[in-house]
């Protein structure tokens, strides 16, 4: 049997460098298909420059909180929000779930918008970690304004849940990447505040628009009881978010955290590449938005498009024409070496990203031309 193999393998090798020699008199290369890949911004590899950032991380055992580069992570991250403390986590739909633990008790509501990720894509987390219901506020484009909080804030009847916590997501993820500026934050924070109501940030892509606004993170952070903030999207990080709030609550934090499975050992390797997104990769997201927003004015010009949501940032939505199937049409831009997302009825998501360059913004255009 092993002899058989051998010589199977020497037969396959020889067929093999014998197509190789082919190509090469033919003057001919083999060159596969490049996938661009638009899914979303979670997709990117970490650069050279932060591999080398991470390899050469200094590590211990962040359970024990003995590791120095999560350390230095938290705090700097805290500090630029203007926070007192932060708790490193591996994604952030744990930092947004342990947010809802800690600020609410069962048979409380969240108020959120019905696009928000909290409620869409976190497996029901809301319910079955902190046995609390939502409230939906119904925007139209995932931007809710201090009005439609007071209209959905409950009566102190024992009939309704206690209205204990408002989340607020920034960018809008299913708003096509829409952004709150710090005026429209501030007066939502100062209903909370008036009803006594916590205010969290699901900031998965907050830099994003701060980058879109020229605002700073403290600036936003002011008006937050606690943030949660993302590396592994637009910054390029391969894994993490960061919870931010008060000493006290990241201290609450750090045990939810344990309960939920979040506890990490030499986390530092993983930390040193959030910090280097940190320090590299914030003022560069807004390459991303002008290749989103080339991409949309192109889209927009096909007959099958019938309608392009307006890009705010790096998201870009549009929608097919009702003969359209936008399952097949995402089999038939996978096939031409595209990756895009069918996002609810005739609509197609793409998200631009650290790894999307300008030559793939060309082609991209290219082949989406072919399609017409």
């Amino acid at each position: 049997m092993e002899l058989y193999f051998s010589i199977f393998q020497k037969v396959s090798l020889f067929v093999l460098i014998s197509k190789i020699n082919l190509f090469q008199k033919r003057n001919l290369t083999y060159n596969p298909m490049k996938i661009i890949d638009l899914r979303s911004d979670t997709v990117t590899k970490p650069t050279k420059q932060m591999l080398e950032a991470m390899f050469a991380a200094e590590v211990g055992d962040d359970v024990y909180g003995e590791d120095p580069t999560v350390n230095a992570l938290e705090q700097k991250i805290a500090r630029l929000f203007g926070k007192e403390a932060a708790l490193f986590c591996p994604s952030g739909t744990m930092t947004n779930q342990i947010a809802i633990r800690i600020h609410t008790q069962p048979q409380e509501e969240v108020i959120c918008d019905r696009m928000a990720h909290i409620y869409n894509y976190e497996s029901g987390g809301i319910a079955s970690n902190s046995h609390i219901s939502v409230r939906l506020i119904h925007s139209p484009s995932g931007k809710f304004t201090p009005a439609e909080v007071l209209e959905n804030i409950n009566p102190d009847d024992i009939h309704f849940a206690p209205s204990t916590l408002v989340a607020l997501e920034n960018t809008v993820n299913k708003g096509g990447g829409c952004y709150y500026n710090a005026a429209e934050v501030a007066a939502i924070s100062q209903v909370c505040k008036e009803k006594n109501i916590k205010f969290h940030l699901d900031g998965a892509r907050i830099f994003n628009a701060l980058v879109a606004l020229d605002e700073t993170a403290q600036t936003h952070g002011q008006y937050f009881d606690t943030l949660s903030v993302c590396f592994s999207k637009g910054l390029g990080a391969p894994v993490g978010s960061a919870l931010l709030g008060t000493k006290a609550m990241i201290q609450k934090a750090v045990r939810v955290r344990k309960s939920f499975g979040g506890g990490m050992r030499q986390a530092g390797y993983l930390a040193a590449a959030a910090i280097y997104a940190l320090d590299n990769h914030v003022d560069r997201l807004a390459e991303d938005h002008k290749k989103a927003k080339v991409l949309s004015e192109e889209i927009s010009k096909f007959s099958y498009v019938s309608e392009v949501v307006p890009v705010y940032t790096n998201i870009l939505i549009f929608k097919l024409i009702d003969q359209i199937n936008p399952t097949e049409f995402s089999k038939w831009l996978k096939e031409n070496g595209i990756l895009a997302n069918p996002f609810g009825k005739q609509s197609i998501r793409m998200v631009t990203h650290l790894d999307f360059d300008d030559e793939m913004l060309d082609e991209v255009i290219k082949i989406l031309k072919k399609f017409q």
